[in-house]
């Protein structure tokens, strides 16, 4: 056994470098425990990286105490924790939130809770209960709600329900009648929760297919990454349960990611019922308590199904076999707002090579990279082209919205066929689905006698008004002005204020003046900000509680709803002029996922699809969810402008107070790089970013692009730092413009 005298510590906070420290002679320790080491005369916590025989310090203190007995961090996940530092340049300290929650981290405790037993037989309790009607009418209360819960109840519970103080209570314990205990309260999520039981289906040839790869990779323990391209309703969720199953039998854990949290519930609901066994949720939105449960469950073993967001991806789960990516080309997998900022999904393919797990990517529109990797054979592609069950895709016609403008003379929401089949469909008792990518109700307010937008102080973004609150709001720092100005602050003109532009908020208003007894539920950031209203509003309309759903992006990732048999796509030509290279790819998505929510059961499905641009390729090839034309097209011009999966970029963001300050570091370490990379990285020009300024910090960006090496990721790691710019490292960014 090799003698360890030095551990390597990462801090909770504080300092980003692993630290070394001397194992005092008394002390067992092993990567993974939490401990107490003196930072600069204080005592601060930190966890175990590694241990060592030697260090290159001359003075190291020792470790003053340990926390956690046990180890709390596999080595799986320090090898995950220190690939995602190297690849993605970010300090170990900021990665370690991801696999150790503040709640784990700060030691919090599990809930606890008195509970009040009966220690009669229910006869005997029934007895007692009937004469103390009149002599103790409080005690009865007591005696009524515990015959109603044989095997206890909370105290708080009994409390509420018996509508007495504690001292009958109190005095009923002290006669031996019943017991106040305190127990362990689980805070997890879904415990409450009961789901009618499914079985698996039949699968067709194709679905088959599939799943043998799979079945194959998942029996031979082996690393592999499979790309499921399905069309949308095509039957991939059910390759997925059925994966699931064979890994859990197999004694695997298997782990589940969806690209945001709207798609959790629906995901869950499919998992409970087809398997029993406990599963654990886990996004951003669960409380501390919640979260600390959940975690402690899965590092305990007691739980093998994870299902969650992007950062699940880090749960302590133990022989991992089986990870599943749906909607893999999704953005949100990406975090790109702070450092690190990794990938979901590609960050998940190392966790399964690190664990010899099967990891699968699903989509109806796989990422230009990864169908890239599966055509090259660095994945295994498996294609299913049809719906189950005698389901066919939606017709699809294309609405050219000029004209549609001339024949109203001036600007409308509404194509009269939209309307027309919205009608129709209203009359039939099916349902619709409306996709607009803009919130609120005008995008802007704007003078027209100066031209001046009305703009946030903090921000370089217009502000947008909502009829609701009356005021105009800042979608990137949420700044207000309530009630909106009547005068041009630039030109002081009266009256000379129009509002422009339509968000989801005047649809539905509109559609209201139109059609005044259509049911409509909205689903944007407005309508989700509080915790459950995603699973509310779902529930609601897949129960028939609306007749139309209008939402943003959030109705085009990967939902089902069986009545839905109409979709209308309101605009989606703005986000075609967006200078970024992946824009064409977006709005390729975004049309196919959201057509693809039609028609998804026996009722044959229609989408209507609204555009200025209706002989622009990519809205055609989005209409026949015709992948392989627009990946052919596509992928030739990433190649001749050399762009991802051809190279790699690297996003260097600059925030700052002062803007001259912020241009004049980036400009500065433009010079520094072209000194240190390799002549294969090309260095383009400092420019604004699309926002140009964020909560009153002003933004450049750098893009880098190339080979993507160790030696490049070594040079960006020992870029020097600015007291006053903030610098984010963003490798392989999934836009180039904000």
């Amino acid at each position: 056994m090799e003698d360890y005298r030095f551990a390597s510590v990462i801090l909770d906070v504080g300092i980003d470098k692993l630290l070394d420290y001397k194992i005092p002679p008394h002390l067992k320790v092993t990567p993974g425990m939490r401990i107490k080491v003196p930072v600069r005369g204080y005592l601060r916590e930190g966890t175990i990286f590694e241990l060592k025989q030697t260090t290159p310090f001359a003075k190291v203190k020792e470790i003053a105490e340990i926390i956690s007995s046990n180890a709390l961090v596999s080595e799986e996940l320090f090898r995950l924790i220190r690939f995602v530092s190297r690849y993605y340049c970010a300090p170990l300290t900021k990665i370690m939130k991801f696999i150790l929650p503040p709640s784990v981290r700060k030691g919090m405790e599990e809930k606890r809770q008195l509970q009040v037993t009966s220690l009669l037989s229910k006869n005997a309790l029934l007895e007692l209960c009937q004469e103390k009607r009149l002599s103790s009418p409080s005690q009865a209360a007591i005696l009524d709600v515990l015959l109603m819960h044989p095997k206890g109840v909370l105290l708080s519970e009994l409390l509420e329900k018996s509508g007495v103080s504690r001292s009958p209570i109190d005095s009923l314990a002290k006669a031996k009648i019943l017991s106040l205990n305190l127990i362990e309260i689980d805070r997890s999520p879904l415990l409450t929760q009961e789901f009618f039981q499914t079985k698996p289906k039949k699968l067709n040839e194709e679905q088959q297919a599939a799943l043998a790869h799979i079945s194959n990779s998942l029996n031979d323990t082996r690393f592999e990454t499979h790309l499921l391209h399905g069309i949308t309703g095509s039957g991939k969720t059910e390759i997925y349960l059925q994966a699931i199953s064979l890994a859990l039998s197999q004694g695997k854990s298997a782990l589940f990611l969806v690209p945001e949290i709207a798609l959790t519930s629906q995901t869950v609901e499919r998992l409970k019922s087809r398997f029993e066994r406990t599963i654990a949720i886990l996004h951003h939105r669960l409380s501390d308590g919640e979260r600390r449960d959940v975690w402690h469950k899965i590092h305990k073993k007691e739980i093998m199904l994870v299902v969650g967001a992007r950062s699940a991806l880090f749960s302590p789960l133990h022989n991992l076999g089986l990870i599943i990516i749906d909607e893999e080309h999704d953005s949100s997998y990406k975090q790109s707002d702070e450092m690190p900022c990794y990938h979901g999904r590609d960050t998940a393919i190392v966790r399964a090579k690190f664990s010899s797990a099967t990891i699968i990517l699903g989509s109806a529109t796989p990422s230009l990279e990864s169908y890239h990797n599966a055509l090259t054979g660095k994945y295994r592609l498996s294609k299913l082209t049809t719906r189950p069950g005698g389901a066919t895709l939606p017709t699809v016609s294309i609405v050219d919205m000029r004209h549609e403008f001339a024949k109203k003379k001036g600007f409308t929401l509404f194509s009269e066929k939209l309307l027309s089949e919205i009608e129709k469909r209203v009359k039939l008792g099916e349902q619709t689905l409306l996709f607009l990518n803009r919130r609120g109700f005008h995008t802007s307010q704007m003078c027209t006698a100066c031209g001046n937008k009305i703009e946030c102080p903090h921000c370089a973004l217009s502000l947008t008004f909502h009829k609701g609150e009356n005021s105009l709001a800042c979608h990137l720092c949420n700044y207000e002005i309530t009630p909106p100005p009547k005068t041009c602050p630039k030109c002081h003109h009266e009256d000379s204020l129009k509002y422009k532009g339509a968000g989801t908020e005047q649809v539905e208003r509109a559609l209201h003046a139109i059609f005044p007894e259509i049911r409509t539920l909205r689903l944007d950031a407005d309508t989700t900000r509080h915790k459950g209203s995603h699973e509310k509003l779902f529930k609601q309309f897949r129960s028939g509680k609306a007749d139309l759903l209008i939402g943003t992006q959030m109705i085009a990732k990967g939902l089902h709803f069986p009545s839905v048999t109409l979709v209308g796509v309101l605009n989606i030509d703005a986000t075609l002029q967006i200078p970024d290279f992946r824009s064409s790819e977006q709005v390729f998505q975004l049309i196919t996922q959201v057509s693809g929510r039609s028609g998804r059961d026996a009722l044959a499905g229609e989408v209507i699809i609204q555009t200025h641009l209706p002989d622009n390729p990519i809205i055609l090839h989005a209409s026949k969810q015709d992948y392989e034309s627009f990946y052919k097209e596509e992928i030739e011009t990433r190649k001749f402008f050399n762009y991802p999966p051809f190279s790699h970029l690297v996003k260097l963001t600059f925030a700052g107070k002062s803007l001259t300050r912020v241009e004049a570091y980036a400009q500065e370490l433009r010079g520094y790089l072209l000194g240190q990379l390799p002549s294969s990285f090309a260095l383009h020009p400092v420019i604004p970013c699309g926002y140009a300024k964020i909560k009153d910090l002003f933004r450049f960006q750098l893009i880098m692009s190339g080979p993507l090496t160790r030696p490049v990721t070594e040079i960006l790691e020992k870029i020097p730092a600015h007291s006053s710019v903030r610098l984010t490292i963003d490798v392989d960014p999934l836009s180039t413009y904000f």
